[in-house]
């Protein structure tokens, strides 16, 4: 059963994911956490933080250790096919009829209507994933984080990923310091 609810999990995600990685984030939110409840907002938080340090689309990324975690392997192969084959399908079917339709307006208007809705997918999970740091951090370190992550990331270039690895490892060796603070009083 749970191998069903993973293909049909992942299929929905592979088949309205349109604009590319980020704007499926929303969709796999929505599946995983909202209806089947696989994982709970902090998880999901968690394995998106990953996801994005490490090299690879974040979609497959995400379908594959969740399908993992949900049903072992089985379920991360259920869930990364139902996640890129219809996508795959897709593309064959949508380039051979846009090759044949490119010189129309409403081809043109039609690829461009669908940037706003992921624009407002995508700020729906960011402020999302804001109220839950301001709950969880403080809303002083969350706004301090956001600004100088956006400067580092914006302005600097710097890449998400070496962003995202050095506050994992921060947070990974900040608890031990502190632990051999209390543990030399």
């Amino acid at each position: 059963m749970k191998n069903w609810q993973l293909i049909l999990a992942f299929f929905r995600v592979g088949m309205l994911g349109y604009g590319g990685g980020p704007s499926s984030i929303p969709l796999v939110q929505k599946e995983v956490v909202g209806k089947y409840k696989w994982m709970d907002e902090e998880e999901f938080a968690n394995v998106l933080a990953l996801g994005n340090s490490l090299p690879g689309p974040i979609a497959t990324k995400m379908a594959g250790y969740i399908g993992y975690r949900v049903a072992g392997i089985v379920g991360m192969i259920s869930a990364v096919l139902a996640t890129i084959v219809p996508t795959i399908a897709i593309l064959i079917i949508l380039l051979t009829f846009l090759s044949s339709a490119s010189d129309q307006a409403w081809v043109n208007g039609m690829t461009q209507a669908v940037v706003p809705v992921v624009g407002v997918m995508l700020a729906v999970l960011t402020y999302d994933f804001l109220k839950k740091s301001g709950d969880g951090l403080g809303w002083k370190l969350t706004i301090v984080l956001a600004i100088a992550s956006l400067i580092l990331i914006e302005w600097i270039g710097l890449h998400p990923g070496i962003l995202i690895t050095g506050l994992l490892v921060f947070a990974l060796v900040k608890p031990t310091a502190k632990k051999q603070q209390e543990g030399e009083s």
